[in-house]
């Protein structure tokens, strides 16, 4: 199995520490890890300004997540995109597989919490019953 692309869903946490690790021994020079942050997702009903300024602080976690493994790959010298996407974590991990056209999935077993990421018994479960795509599920 030639691997050229991997996801990489990540929330802070040591799981998700150590599925960076794993991605990095993997993807070594010729993959490129598709590194993916899922936050919540803003009430529709919530109207301005607060739903801006939800959103404002979502992303602001976000990012806090992304600058820990963005540093991790740069020093590794992988070759990697960024995405942050608001939604479901197990639906948007499937569907990101899917559009990016990733050979393997690499994810920690447990993540911080059912709101802030990646939890087996809900997200990892639910991402090895939806996705065609393997899952490297690291603990």
């Amino acid at each position: 199995m030639h691997i050229s692309r991997i996801l990489l869903p990540v929330d802070g946490s040591r799981l998700s520490d150590a599925a960076a690790d794993m991605a990095i021994d993997l993807a070594g020079n010729e993959a490129t890890v598709i590194l993916l942050t899922v936050r919540r997702t803003v009430p529709t009903g919530l109207g301005q300004p607060n739903a801006g300024e939800l959103l404002e602080y979502l992303n602001k976690i976000a990012e806090e997540v992304m600058v820990h493994y963005r540093a991790k790959l740069t020093n590794a010298k992988v070759d990697f995109q960024e995405l942050v996407i608001g939604g479901d974590v197990a639906e948007v991990i499937s569907n990101v597989a899917d559009n990016e056209k990733c050979d393997v999935i690499i994810m920690g077993s447990k993540g911080k919490s059912d709101l802030e990421g990646l939890f087996l018994g809900s997200v990892t479960h639910k991402v090895l019953q939806t996705t065609s795509k393997p899952v490297l599920v690291v603990k």
